[in-house]
């Protein structure tokens, strides 16, 4: 009896304490999943997120193209953002490795590998490349230009052929607490969920706490009730936004701007901006069910990595930079996580989303499917340039994500032999954000780890 007391009792302590506010209803079984919070804390923080670190820092997947230059579709910016950490310094095209600039125009020249190391380059320890590719790997290669799959695709792709678009080294340009929000940066997030989130004008999405709105008790519990009594896919895509959203926002809480002086810039963990993003009573309760959403979030880009383990698997499929050493060492490190997902035992089941009326389900994937791809566009009007980087990785990774769990039978169907045409493809561009969005999640996750026990100090 006494030991039921004492539990009672800690219980309680621990309720009424920060940690206990944004962490205590984050744990067991994720709504509308079996997995639960521990098995992907203990599976992501000891298995993938170690493998994924080494992954993303090379030069395949560091070097983004983007084009910083596309006008907001949906209403006129005033400004961009004047502040010195939203600026992004793109790499000119010779600080690029020559096996990733020259791809998508079939350009593998021998004088390339005489060209002299550029500055980037040296700092960076990019070696001398080998531009040298086999016929098949050419074909290969030319084979992803060629596809067009706009009627699967989930997000907006920039063109890379645009004289606009530039390539982002994402390692010289992390993403981290910029300085940019009020209005403007309320307004995005404003859109994406009231436009894009299948909701009735009448039910109010619980607000953002900040200087100019306060949240409403009475409407997250209209809100929640709503969103319960609808279909899975629906519940899934708001799951999918709100889990995104948490993740970005434990980001830029975990790389804070400390210090700011004239003889040093110091970046770490803001306690009070997590609790401000997280904490039940600062958020009307919402704090604790948006890092749950990010746990679904994990799910559902795990899943997508398991799924598309042959497509990686192929011998035609090379994270071509031009060295070719780095190159197959790489692939094999990508098989291995991809093989470790796949091996997770508590996947999401995919099957339970439009498993209903034919008709029906195939009228929902496209309206959720139309849904996403607006919201990549709405990245576009992010006026911070660096979280206008990270905003369209994110949510093209998470559209690739999508589109490989929707696209199941092609995957299954992809040939043994190199002389057919795949009828399922990804572009360099989709595979890059693909593994990076999934490496901002797996960090989150692993970030949560150091603010529990941040939060668990103070008690």
């Amino acid at each position: 009896m006494e030991s039921v007391v004492f539990l009672l009792l800690f219980l309680l302590q621990v309720s009424g304490s920060a940690h206990g506010r944004c962490f205590c209803q984050v744990t067991g079984e994720l709504d509308d999943c079996t997995c639960d919070v521990e098995t992907i804390d203990s599976f992501n923080n000891e298995q993938i997120f170690p493998r994924l670190l080494p992954l993303l820092e090379s030069h395949y997947f560091r070097f983004y193209k983007v084009n910083l230059n596309k006008p907001c579709p949906f209403w006129t910016a005033d400004s961009h953002c004047g502040l010195r950490d939203c600026a992004v310094k793109p790499c000119s095209p010779n600080e690029v490795p020559e096996g990733i600039r020259s791809a998508p125009h079939n350009k593998y020249s021998a004088e390339a590998n005489k060209q002299p190391l550029t500055e980037c380059e040296k700092e960076k320890h990019l070696g001398a490349v080998d531009v040298s590719l086999s016929e098949k790997t050419r074909e290969a290669l030319l084979d992803w230009r060629k596809h067009d799959d706009k009627a699967e695709r989930f997000c907006v792709i920039d063109d890379e052929e645009s004289p606009d678009s530039q390539y982002v080294d994402l390692l010289l340009n992390p993403e981290r607490y910029t300085g940019y929000k009020g209005p403007e940066a309320w307004q995005i997030w404003n859109s994406i969920y009231e436009e894009n989130c299948f909701k009735p004008f009448t039910v109010k999405r619980p607000l953002m706490p900040s200087s100019f709105q306060s949240s409403s008790g009475s409407e997250a519990r209209t809100f929640y009730s709503w969103l319960e009594g609808q279909c899975v896919e629906k519940r899934a895509f708001y799951r999918l936004i709100s889990g995104l959203h948490a993740s970005i926002n434990v980001h830029l809480s975990a790389r804070y701007l400390l210090d700011d002086t004239w003889f040093q810039r110091k970046w770490g963990h803001n306690v009070s901006e997590f609790r401000q993003r997280f904490d039940s009573d600062l958020t009307a309760g919402e704090g604790p069910k948006r890092l749950r959403n990010l746990y679904f979030l994990y799910l559902i880009e795990l899943r997508a990595l398991a799924k598309v383990l042959p497509f990686f698997s192929q011998p035609s499929f090379q994270l071509y930079t031009g060295q070719p050493e780095q190159d197959q060492k790489y692939k094999e490190l990508l098989l291995e996580i991809l093989n470790l997902a796949k091996s997770f035992p508590l996947h999401f089941d995919e099957t339970s989303l439009f498993a209903g009326d034919e008709k029906e389900a195939a009228q929902l994937k496209e309206d959720i499917r139309l849904a996403f791809l607006n919201i990549s566009r709405i990245m576009d009007c992010v006026g911070c340039f660096k979280c206008r980087v990270w905003g369209k990785v994110q949510t093209q990774g998470l559209g690739t994500a999508l589109k490989i769990l929707f696209s199941e039978r092609q995957i299954e169907a992809l040939p043994q032999s190199t002389e057919q045409r795949p009828g399922f493809q990804l572009s360099r561009q989709e595979v890059v954000s693909l593994l990076n969005a999934f490496g901002r999640i797996s960090t989150s996750v692993r970030e949560l780890k150091t603010f529990r026990s941040l939060l668990a100090e103070e008690r």
